[in-house]
């Protein structure tokens, strides 16, 4: 284990606050993809900022703690970090790769003096010349030709912006890497070179990763497990290679069946109808009841709890398995052949 979180609460203030977070729980192993899928406004982005400690007001952590243990096997209760603790402890054991990060480059100063400012603020140490030695290095790490130390940033394509933006979250050889949505503005051809740069540079380099999207297809591909959220909760969490084939909740089944199989036998894509719960509010029973077309009676008045599964396969190490879907659970699913209501919104 390399980080865990355990619990995490955030709230954005407000006449009626908004519990972006609630009560999410995860670990992340040495050298694993960890991948967080779910619909825009389940509380993906607002975990990372959580878990790297750079929420913003209104925005504000309620509960939980996190936990980071160094290559060294010193754990550090990041909730206990002061302002210069997590100075020095940001981009040298955990970085984050931020949404739209083709625009987090300084458009008036050079690649280079961006680099520099990095080595600068972290390593003062350093030698003009070995911060930019250091630089052409990473550079050419992500497959840009070290001359562009010289160029600015409108010079650049936007996926060579983005390898930037990522050799800038390597520079300082972290731990762990937090990739918020990285790809999302970038065609499929440039986003294909982007994630088998990164699988490349985690092998290599054999940091851990936390990447976050939308796109659960993408997450079945480089993930080794895989966290499901709705409604700021995670209600699926799962060997990546599994879920493909057996998701337990019924949200995830919905999103499996909303992107084609290239490979597979040709079937009618389906979306989830229904729009999420507005977060200011407390639904009483699942969150995902109204949108859910095998809901029944005890889903609109009993909230479900993230419960062990056993999804062993005979010749294969089992992999722990989590769900919250009254359906998989002994106490409160239907007996078999009893009807279920419909759940769907109109």
């Amino acid at each position: 284990m390399v980080l865990r979180a355990r619990d995490i609460r955030v709230e954005y203030d407000g006449e009626r606050p908004t519990r972006a977070v609630r009560g999410v729980s995860f670990e992340l192993r040495r050298g694993e993809v960890l991948g967080i899928a779910g619909e825009s406004g389940c509380g993906k982005s607002t975990l990372a900022y959580a878990v790297t400690r750079m929420l913003k007001p209104p925005a504000r952590m309620t509960g939980g703690s996190l936990t980071f243990r160094t290559r060294e096997g010193e754990e550090i209760d990041l909730l206990s970090l002061d302002e210069e603790g997590l100075r020095s402890f940001r981009w040298t054991r955990l970085s984050m790769v931020f949404q739209s990060a083709m625009n987090a480059l300084n458009p008036v100063t050079t690649i280079g003096r961006q680099f520099g400012d990095i080595f600068r603020a972290h390593r003062p140490e350093m030698e003009k010349e070995e911060r930019v030695r250091r630089t052409r290095d990473l550079l050419e790490m992500v497959g840009i030709d070290a001359e562009r130390i010289n160029g600015y940033p409108h010079e650049l394509s936007g996926g060579m912006r983005q390898r930037v933006v990522i050799a800038m979250a390597l520079a300082l050889e972290p731990e762990v890497v937090i990739m918020d949505e990285p790809t999302t503005a970038l065609d499929v051809v440039v986003q294909r070179e982007i994630l088998d740069e990164v699988e490349r540079l985690r092998e290599e380099l054999g940091f851990s990763v936390i990447f976050i999207t939308h796109d659960l297809g993408l997450l079945l591909e480089i993930s080794d497990r895989l966290a499901v959220m709705y409604a700021g909760e995670i209600i699926e969490y799962a060997p990546a290679e599994e879920l493909a084939t057996q998701a337990a909740h019924p949200y995830t089944q919905g999103l499996l069946r909303s992107f084609p199989d290239l490979t597979g036998v040709r079937r009618e894509l389906r979306g989830i109808p229904g729009s999420p719960p507005d977060l200011r509010t407390e639904p009483p029973g699942c969150a995902f009841a109204d949108r859910c077309e095998q809901a029944f009676d005890v889903c609109r008045s009993i909230a479900p709890r993230l419960l062990e599964l056993d999804r062993r396969e005979p010749g294969r190490p089992a992999g722990r398995w989590t769900a919250a879907c009254h359906l998989n659970d002994p106490d409160h699913r239907p007996a078999a052949g009893a009807p279920t209501t419909e759940g769907r919104q109109s």
